[in-house]
């Protein structure tokens, strides 16, 4: 599948494939095998896992794509998400392998610390990553978004959001993820008007001082390691801290709520903009109200339905389906107020077609 889609082409395509597939529920019901032309069994179906890197209902979306490829597909695919962090993924994993999985989908949470993690996968089955990457392991493809690229997008909904310039506060979950890193200086290279890279490898800039160019100032970024309750907090004291504040930018999903459940309490909606990535039902509404300026969709639907289809060839020996340079690329969607019901119409079809 084209890894250009727009959520729209998308659509379109899902609602062509799946009534023709004739699916039945997930869980073990007989599917056909349109390759044999036979009906395999529960047993005799391929099992399957994708492994997210946390709790989110940003997950729930990918799941929904997992679900469409999995009826679409013939293959029993068990979604696991670890509530805890890296210990509470190793031992899925773990899990996972001694009952003879025969292929995982990760989302890394420490892409340096869980090389070994991976390439232990790798000695047993299959193994390819999806949402934030571990280049250096043996995992044979990536699926996701640029999230370099992505972070500029959103870094330029920033600068639409304050156009005169100001203080830019950035709010994500964990910095040791890839994806993180990168988002996070997409946003700060294209809000200093940074150039693009040569190499292609941007410079990191270590969290925990202000960073300026120009009208605009990037004064830091919080971190709360997925705990809701540290996020929103996170807002508050950089609003407390930074009267001045003119922008608060979500990485993760779930971080552009929590701002802006905080902006509310403190009488600020309207007066600090709010950037987002995802598609948090509250962020929409937001967008829709005028209290979120925008955000930058990854399409998890994709991450989700791609990997289960890359995963479903490796596990019957078919590598023609990994894509060029171990690379498949999902495009992102920016949505602002002119597009957001639209978007929002279309991404609930999509999340109702893999139930």
């Amino acid at each position: 599948m084209n890894a250009h889609y727009s959520l729209r082409s998308l659509l379109a395509a899902l609602l062509l494939v799946v009534p023709m597939s004739g699916c039945k529920p997930s869980g073990g019901t007989a599917s056909t095998d349109s390759g044999t032309g036979t009906t395999p069994t529960k047993a005799a179906r391929k099992k399957i896992a994708y492994v997210t890197n946390g709790v989110d209902p940003f997950w729930n979306t990918a799941t929904a794509g997992v679900r469409a490829a999995e009826k679409e597909l013939g293959i029993d695919c068990e979604v696991l998400m670890p509530p805890k962090g890296i210990i509470d993924q190793k031992r899925m994993v773990e899990g996972l392998l001694a009952r003879g999985i025969e292929g995982i989908a990760i989302s890394p949470i420490d892409a340096k610390n869980q090389v070994d993690l991976i390439n232990q996968i790798a000695e047993r089955c299959p193994v390819i990553t999806h949402d934030s990457d571990a280049p250096d392991s043996k995992r044979l493809c990536f699926i996701g978004m640029n999230n370099y690229k992505a972070g500029r997008a959103a870094g330029r909904l920033v600068k639409e959001a304050i156009p005169h310039g100001g203080k830019v506060m950035l709010f994500v979950g964990r910095l040791e993820q890839l994806n993180a890193q990168q988002r996070r200086q997409g946003v700060i290279d294209e809000v200093l008007s940074r150039p693009e890279p040569s190499s292609g490898v941007p410079v990191y800039d270590p969290p925990g001082k202000s960073l300026s160019s120009g009208s605009y100032t990037i004064v830091d970024t919080r971190t709360d390691n997925f705990d809701y309750a540290r996020a929103k907090a996170n807002a508050q004291d950089a609003m407390a801290s930074v009267p001045d504040l003119a922008c608060m930018v979500g990485l993760f999903a779930y971080n552009a709520p929590q701002c802006l459940e905080a902006a509310r309490e403190a009488g600020k909606q309207g007066t600090i903009q709010i950037v987002s990535f995802d598609e948090a039902n509250a962020v929409l509404q937001g967008i829709m109200d005028g209290r979120v300026y925008g955000t930058i969709s990854q399409q998890p639907y994709q991450y989700g339905y791609q990997s289960v289809r890359i995963l479903k060839g490796l596990a019957s020996g078919d590598k023609s389906v990994l894509p060029p340079g171990g690379y498949l690329e999902v495009a992102t969607v920016e949505v602002r107020r002119a597009n957001v019901e639209t978007f929002w119409r279309e991404l609930k079809q999509l999340q109702a077609a893999g139930q």
